[in-house]
């Protein structure tokens, strides 16, 4: 490293950045593959900026506005004066090859500014932040807080693909071409929210096959990443918090951190990216990514709030005879639960619903050889519940302005110490008293009013309730290491790389409908490792494409992570129940391969081809999904050959074997594929081969 330029290097890849010699700013020299830094700088410009100044053209890693006053900015900052325009002086820098730290001043105010980058060990993923910290004696307000600003050659034009939804449409993966302007997506809901995730891929549109550039956050919050392209080529990405209720006041002395942006390169596309984000998100489960996801039942689908001992012991029994390895009860156990109008808050078991007591009830499933699991939702409250009656200021709310009920609830205010005290009370409480051994943790309404009972200050509320969420989790996984813990949010309304980091299973979709689903877990699985896709058997039609599927079908897609049955299989004849038995026999041999291998996205739901391969990480064995998205009335009816499959990474010297069928080389399985065959009767495979 010289005095003004340093290298981070990651497993594959590297990041350099240098400080000018004018030292107003750092910015990027390559980011990509080892020893792509070695030559003249991809993303630098030193030519004419008419109408537009230095900073506006140049390769800022994190811009003020009085760096960047025209292109945009990762922060602005205004005195109580309304003066703004904070600009850098560059200070010094300390690090090595896996973090470094870069440390800028504003000559006025005193701002500091910390620019902070780490790479974990067997990544390729860079994490940036920020710290801020006021030395003076002036409050200043923060009009926009980004966390980082990554910059990205795109000569030929951008092609940005990103994840938009809703409600039982999450993940839908998509592109967009950006020749010149600004894409942004992102949430003002205080939580990820449905319609985008916080994740941004940008490629050259003259190479959609070769490198790939991608931005999550790791935020649990209100968010926006950005893509803005100028008329010389570069495209520049923003991510960070969205301060959607107000702007953040830094006090004399006050520290701010921002959350971790994260940046991953790989040199195959969006494919490989998504090989770089599942290596990373593995890391980040640490020591917990070894422990077993069971095969579960959930209880919603079959009983929705109607729970009662006796219909969820029959439930168990069916799902203890079909392979389960978990029972869980979810919405509809406690007190005034008996519809979304009531309970929420008042977290007591209902002895109506369980005369023989609750542990009883526990007792038998765990006899069943059952691990127990259990549905909460803590942040909300119900209008009619006796905690609202007992705290009625412990929910968001803006004085003299009415609430605004989204699933009939409310929103408690997490931010506030003891809301937060009674929250972890409440969960931990359960952990303790009952034996509890996978935990549901749902969230079923953004927030709405941007106001807190009776404060007269200024209040973080985005940051104080994703601090002491996030507290809370950690809290629960120190003190009970072996439970389970599933993040849900109406869906996939909560997902992030901060919950991928505290959360063992993530609930994608409310949407169980099979080519729904195949759509939604293909989006997923772009920006997310599969030991976190909680995914279900259910009779539960498409909303979006309400094509009939076999249970064959549903059980493949659903094993493309961790396999739970939500369907009511009371009502399962005993064909059903064997095959359901079967597949879950067979998910059990290969989860492990599912859960922890090298993970390649053959075609879409949108194609011809649509199949994940799953490899080993020996190579020893290879799991192939596949699915038949089209019509199911003309296979097997007229002459046609089998789909294939090509398959990736695989040593074309090596031979194969697939399970109970033929023997291949890995060029042929490479270069003509595997070969899969539909008729009416057979729309779903899974192929195992095993290495000789």
């Amino acid at each position: 490293m010289s005095n003004r330029q340093w290298t981070l290097r990651g497993e594959h890849t590297e990041y350099t950045v240098a400080v000018p010699d004018h030292g107003r700013w750092l910015e990027l020299v390559a980011w990509g593959p080892h020893g792509v830094s070695a030559g003249p700088s991809p993303v630098a410009y030193t030519g004419p900026t008419p109408f537009l100044t230095a900073g506006d053209y140049a390769p800022v890693e994190y811009a003020t506005d009085g760096v960047r006053p025209f292109a945009g900015a990762e922060l602005i900052v205004e005195l109580p004066t309304g003066d703004r325009r904070v600009s850098w002086d560059f200070q010094e820098a300390t690090g090595d090859e896996r973090q470094l730290s870069v440390l800028f001043t504003d000559p006025v105010t005193g701002l500091r500014a910390e620019h902070c980058y780490r790479i974990a060990e067997g990544t390729d993923v860079v994490e940036r932040w920020t710290e801020l910290h006021n030395p003076g004696d002036t409050t200043l307000r923060l009009v926009q807080a980004a966390s980082a600003g990554f910059n990205l050659p795109t000569p030929h034009g951008a092609r940005i693909s990103y994840q938009w939804g809703q409600w039982a449409q999450e993940f839908q993966l998509d592109h967009v071409d950006l020749g010149q302007g600004r894409f942004a997506v992102g949430s003002a809901q205080g939580v990820p929210g449905h319609l985008f995730v916080p994740w941004l891929a940008v490629r050259d549109r003259a190479d959609e096959t070769g490198p790939a550039w991608g931005v999550a956050l790791a935020w649990t919050g209100s968010w926006e990443i950005s893509a803005q392209r100028d008329t010389g080529g570069l495209t520049r990405v923003t991510a960070g918090r969205h301060l959607a209720d107000s702007s953040l006041e830094l006090p004399p002395g006050g520290t701010l951190t921002l959350p971790v942006a994260a940046g991953a390169y790989s040199g195959e596309g969006l494919d490989g990216l998504a090989r770089v984000w599942h290596t990373y998100q593995r890391r980040l489960a640490g020591d917990r990514l070894d422990r077993l996801r069971p095969v579960l039942y959930n209880s919603w689908e079959a009983t929705g709030f109607a729970v009662d001992a006796g219909n969820q012991l029959a439930l168990a029994r069916t799902a203890a005879e079909i392979g389960a390895e978990a029972f869980v009860v979810d919405d509809g156990w406690f007190i005034g639960r008996h519809d979304d109008r009531g309970g929420l808050g008042d977290w007591t078991v209902d002895e109506a619903k369980f005369p023989d007591g609750f542990d009883a009830f526990i007792a038998q499933i765990r006899a069943m050889g059952l691990t127990f699991g259990l549905w909460v939702e803590p942040e909300c409250v119900s209008p009619a519940s006796r905690l609202y009656a007992e705290h009625p200021d412990w929910v968001y709310a803006v004085d003299g302005r009415p609430q605004t009920l989204v699933r009939n609830q409310l929103l408690l205010d997490l931010g506030r110490p003891e809301v937060a005290e009674f929250v972890h009370g409440t969960v931990d409480g359960l952990l303790r008293r009952h034996d509890i051994g996978y935990l549901k943790w749902d969230f079923n309404r953004p927030r709405t009013e941007p106001g807190r009972a009776a404060s007269a200050a200024p209040v973080d509320l985005d940051g104080a309730h994703v601090a002491n969420l996030h507290r809370i989790y950690e809290q629960l996984r120190r003190d009970h290491p072996d439970v389970i813990i599933e993040a849900c949010a109406g869906g996939g309304g909560r997902t992030d790389l901060a919950m991928a980091a505290r959360a063992d299973v993530v609930w994608p979709s409310d949407n169980t409908g099979p080519l729904d689903r195949l759509a939604i877990q293909h989006g997923f699985l772009h920006a997310n490792a599969p030991h976190l896709l909680s995914s279900w058997v259910t009779d539960a039609p498409g909303l979006f494409d309400p094509r009939p599927r076999s249970l064959a079908f549903r059980f493949v897609l659903a094993m493309a992570g961790v396999l739970g049955i939500g369907a009511d299989i009371r009502h399962w004849d005993e064909r059903q129940r064997a095959e359901a038995a079967s597949w879950i026999a067979r998910y059990k041999q290969i989860r492990q391969v599912i859960q922890r291998g090298e993970v390649h996205l053959i075609g879409g739901p949108d194609q011809a081809r649509c199949a994940v391969q799953y490899t080993a990480p020996d190579g020893a064995t290879v799991i192939v999904l596949a699915w038949n998205t089209g019509r199911l009335d003309g296979p097997g009816l007229l002459p046609s050959r089998p789909v294939r499959l090509p398959l990736r990474g695989l040593g074309r010297q090596d031979a194969y074997r697939q399970q109970d069928g033929p023997g291949y080389s890995g060029s042929h399985l490479s270069a003509v594929g595997v070969p899969v065959q539909w008729t009416a009767d057979h729309d779903a495979e899974l192929i195992v081969l095993h290495r000789k």
